[in-house]
């Protein structure tokens, strides 16, 4: 009897842990084709480092399963490791499936978002090739980016987006008390996809007035209209809200941020990027010089728990227990997904992609998505974003605190 392998990488989000939770309650159902659970510590570093639990001694009920679902960031740990193809890292390989045969792995569920498919493609691309049909290699979804391609949406972004969402119209309620002219500008997570920064309309779908201006990364970012747009606000109203994405760019492919930023870069190649609020700030003093100020929400957006989506949630569950299922019927090399079928009333079903048609692709906004202006967002972008935001969770709390798992 072979045992199951779960992990989580990449950056945590407010879901993660319950599509963990949908892998093990899809495992405890199949006790008679498994034998233990573990959960290795740090991704796919903390396989190489042999540091795995035994995930059934803490969460072995319905009231921890609850708990660990609704627990925010990642209860085993991540990593930002980049593995190798077989050419380049084929002794990490060995290594990996090695670990595997020590303690009698058939089945490994990853958790994470577009790098973790990747380690998922080399790791299955590898057993297929060199014939291992004994371990069984899946990946399950996550990124509040909302970026995989194959996938209609991302577990963590609908709570990603209705975090954005709600702040969004707090602190639109905020500066509109004041009839001194102002500008907030407001950066929300996205290096080359706007998807998080879009859900920052959803903030007028309660009354309020949301951003006046909205900028996604999949629009080339022109600084005399950004300043002029501003100047043609001020002229009906007092207060201007904006929310852009941390990685626009200029027409160039230039990040606006590159300007107070490093040219270093992660273990993957990519740079790092954040300030973009903070340069427009010292350009809107400079050209306008009224009053104005820069926000970046930075990682309060990924973890917080208490304003979770309940969709984001028990899709994030669904999906996990459709990882571990493929896994277990032998489908290996696969990532788990969601299929919309429509939006009023929102349906969905669950299949599995090839995940060598998700690694390395990026799923970008739709251009018509966004207005001709290049700082808003079309319809067709709402009635998309609507649905995933829905329903609310029942949260734990202790001393007025929401209470947490740590595995």
């Amino acid at each position: 009897m072979k045992n199951l392998l779960v992990a989580q990488s990449g950056g945590p989000t407010a879901a993660i842990n319950s599509t963990l939770v949908g892998v093990l309650t899809y495992a405890y159902t199949k006790k008679g084709d498994i034998g233990k659970v573990y959960g290795a510590i740090n991704g796919i570093e903390g396989v190489f480092e042999e540091k795995f639990i035994d995930i059934t001694e803490k969460v072995k009920d319905t009231e921890s399963m609850n708990l660990l679902s609704n627990t925010p960031s990642s209860a085993l740990g991540s990593c930002r490791y980049k593995l190798g193809d077989k050419k380049e890292d084929e002794e990490k390989l060995k290594d990996i499936i090695a670990v595997f045969r020590k303690y009698n792995i058939g089945y490994f569920v990853y958790i994470g978002g577009n790098d973790s498919m990747d380690t998922v493609y080399k790791l299955a691309a590898y057993c297929e090739l060199n014939k291992i049909d004994d371990i069984k290699v899946v990946g399950a979804p996550k990124t509040i980016d909302n970026d995989l391609a194959k996938i209609d949406h991302c577990p963590g972004f609908g709570s990603a987006a209705k975090y954005v969402a709600t702040t969004f119209a707090e602190i639109e309620r905020d500066i509109s008390v004041y009839n001194t002219k102002s500008v907030t500008i407001v950066e929300v997570m996205g290096r080359n996809v706007g998807w998080l920064t879009a859900a920052s309309a959803l903030s007028k779908q309660a009354g309020g007035n949301g951003p006046s201006l909205i900028y996604l990364c999949e629009s080339d970012f022109d600084m005399d209209n950004f300043i002029e747009s501003i100047k043609n606000i001020f002229k009906t109203k007092s207060n201007v809200l904006v929310a852009i994405s941390e990685g626009i760019k200029n027409k160039d492919g230039r990040y606006i941020s590159e300007e107070v930023q490093s040219d270093m870069v992660d273990s993957f190649g990519h740079k790092y990027i954040s300030g973009a609020a903070r340069v427009l700030e010292e350009v809107v003093r400079k050209e306008i010089g009224c009053k104005v100020r820069s926000i970046e929400l930075n990682l309060m957006q990924r973890c917080s728990a208490h304003i979770l989506s309940r969709t984001d949630i028990e899709e994030s569950k669904l999906l996990g227990m459709k990882a571990c299922q493929c896994a277990i019927d032998g489908n290996a090399g696969v990532m788990a997904t969601i299929i919309r079928k429509s939006n009023n009333p929102y349906e969905i079903e669950l299949s599995s992609v090839p995940v060598s048609e998700v690694a390395n692709i990026e799923k970008k906004v739709p251009l018509h998505w966004i207005n001709k202006e290049g700082n808003g967002v079309q319809q067709e972008m709402i009635d998309y974003l609507l649905p995933l935001i829905q329903g609310e969770v029942e949260i734990e709390y202790r001393n007025g605190i929401p209470k947490h798992m740590i595995l």
